[in-house]
């Protein structure tokens, strides 16, 4: 029989009448003939109610003992959907982490997956069961203690099933019907796309957008598990197909530009008047690396008598003030003549793998833009994606501007 993931968000799993609701929908796919594993998160609101309950125990915590208290909502939930489908006639058990196992690294808090043994599920599915699976959580082999995967961590868990359990798709089911050519709240005229490139996706995770979380993407490209975004508040038996994330070479006709991303979690950092010599670039990179925090957007300019450099850079709002005081320490090793900084800016991003076979498409955004009005602060490329680095106050302007450049409004 055919095997599938379905993975439903907090928001699905809210309340007992909503986890009535995902025992529906997996209900018609147990009719429909496939052996289904599902993951769930736990209820809404509920991950936060566990972290504020730690912090206020000890700010100080442990933070194995943090990893052991956050993963018990994902316990609860997948206790109560086995509970409901059992109700419904529907062979089921719930699976901890550490269960299946789900084995992770140590790093309680963000561990990532290091191996899925399916051999326990199979043993379920022989027994026609529906497995559901708490997301989020894992096990550290060695210490036998249990671990979470960060924030949005379900995602990561359900497509790591998928792909160890041969499953034929994953079906991420959230409070949207798939994923849209930009945030609807901003362009009212953003389309939901059927289908969308393993690539693009994980561009438009990566540079804002909330749909999935980047290392969900990332493993479904490398094992290449077809992904389905869906809403879970569609009728089960009216289901809507919602957006499929999948190879390029199945989706038959390519756009240029397939959809418009920003993230304002950007600050601006330029450093004037280096020295121009060989090393700066690790001088000035190697403490933040150092320091965990994620560099960007990097542009430098050199100056005419080729003595001098400016360097202009972004970094994590969050991580903003704490980048100045390492670049404020190594002054003396760095010796710029000035530190510049805001946060009040925005990264506006075109994403498409169209673009590897087109000339201009960049060009095209930047006299658009230049034609509102709005100033170009930084740049970046790569094969399919192009940022500009923008003032916040015309982060709606920009993104409608490309929106509607592109063809969007009608994709």
């Amino acid at each position: 029989m055919p095997r599938l993931v379905m993975k439903f968000g907090g928001t699905s799993v809210a309340n007992v009448d909503r986890i009535r609701n995902v025992a529906r929908h997996v209900a018609r796919e147990v009719a429909a003939g496939y052996e289904v594993a599902v993951v769930v998160s736990a209820m809404s609101g509920k991950t936060n109610e566990l972290v504020a309950f730690v912090k206020d125990a000890n700010p100080l915590y442990d933070e194995a003992e943090y990893d052991a208290v956050v993963a018990s909502g994902e316990q609860v939930t997948s206790g109560l959907l086995a509970i409901a489908l059992r109700k419904d006639g529907i062979k089921a058990r719930s699976w901890q982490g550490w269960q299946i196992p789900i084995l992770t690294s140590d790093a309680h808090g963000s561990a990532r997956i290091a191996e899925i043994d399916g051999s326990r599920l199979n043993g379920g599915f022989a027994r026609g069961e529906v497995a559901v699976i708490a997301g989020f959580q894992g096990m550290h082999a060695e210490s036998g203690r249990l671990t979470t995967l960060g924030r949005g961590g379900s995602d990561t868990s359900a497509v790591a099933i998928a792909a160890a359990i041969g499953a034929e798709r994953c079906d991420i089911y959230t409070d949207v019907d798939g994923v849209y050519t930009t945030d609807p709240r901003v362009v009212p005229k953003a389309q939901r796309m059927e289908r969308v490139t393993f690539e693009e996706m994980l561009e438009m995770a990566s540079l804002g957008a909330k749909v999935l979380q980047v290392r969900s993407v990332e493993l479904a490209m490398v094992h290449r598990v077809p992904t389905t975004v869906r809403s879970s508040f569609d009728p089960p038996d009216a289901a809507r197909p919602g957006t499929l994330i999948c190879d390029e070479d199945d989706i038959v006709e390519q756009q240029i530009i397939t959809g418009i991303a920003f993230s304002k979690d950007e600050a601006q950092i330029t450093l004037r008047n280096l020295k121009d010599s060989p090393g700066i670039a690790a001088a000035i990179f190697g403490p933040l690396a150092d320091a965990n925090i994620n560099v960007d957007m990097i542009i430098q300019t050199v100056s005419g008598d080729q003595a001098t450099t400016d360097m202009t850079f972004t970094v994590p709002t969050a991580d903003y003030e704490r980048a100045r005081a390492i670049l404020d320490a190594q002054s003396a090793t760095i010796a710029f003549g000035q530190i510049e900084g805001a946060t009040d800016v925005v990264k506006i991003s075109a994403i498409g793998v169209g673009m590897r076979s087109h000339a201009g498409v960049a060009a095209k955004a930047f006299r658009a833009l230049a034609q509102k009005g709005i100033n170009i602060r930084a740049i970046t490329t790569s094969e399919i994606k192009f940022s500009v680095l923008i003032d916040a106050a015309y982060t709606e302007l920009a993104v409608r501007t490309l929106h509607s450049l592109y063809g969007l409004d009608q994709a």
